[in-house]
């Protein structure tokens, strides 16, 4: 059915504050609050007009959420010159002022795969920033130097979140980071 395009408008609008509201929620309450039900509560909308947006219910809701998080996680990253030190503090930020947004982009079930041809472009965009900022010699040491920074800064904000790292050495965990992957890889 061809939608005018006030109805285009509000209807993107409706996802909008679906959207808004679920990651409010989940930030403030945690993901176990999120139901459909309290999404449609919160927002004044029935559930039917919910899962009109998303047929998949909170399941797409979330999926939606977590590519929104690395599209806005690779903008934190990016920098000119592939600065390896605004991307690590970018990216450690990013997760210490959305937890909720960050434990679902880390562990929410989501239907695409990671390392495919079928990833979503945020992802691969994000991924690319940290394989730029990595380096290495080759196209493979680029994809493994990045992998292991991603999985060391994954670490640190997860470790940090639970509270089991000092934020008095935040600074000094950030610099050498950076002087581990700023060194070039020698052999």
């Amino acid at each position: 059915m061809a939608r005018t395009p006030q109805e285009a408008e509000r209807f993107r609008e409706r996802e909008r504050l679906i959207l808004d509201t679920t990651r409010r929620i989940a930030e403030d309450e945690g993901w176990a609050a999120v139901t459909v039900r309290r999404l449609a509560d919160e927002i004044g909308y029935s559930q039917p007009i919910l899962y009109r947006h998303f047929p998949g219910g909170r399941d797409e809701i979330v999926e939606r959420l977590v590519v929104a998080g690395y599209t806005e996680l690779a903008t934190r990253m990016a920098a000119p010159g592939d600065d390896l030190h605004h991307l690590i503090t970018g990216y450690l930020d990013f997760a210490r002022s959305n937890p909720a947004l960050y434990e679902a982009m880390a562990s929410a079930r989501t239907s695409f795969a990671f390392a495919s041809s079928e990833t979503p472009e945020a992802l691969v965009s994000g991924f690319a920033i940290i394989e730029r900022a990595a380096g290495g010699r080759d196209a493979r040491e680029r994809t493994v130097r990045a992998e292991l920074l991603w999985s060391l800064l994954h670490g640190v904000s997860g470790l940090s979140a639970g509270g089991r790292l000092d934020d008095a050495l935040g600074a000094d965990r950030e610099r050498l980071i950076a002087t581990l992957f700023a060194t070039p890889a020698t052999g």
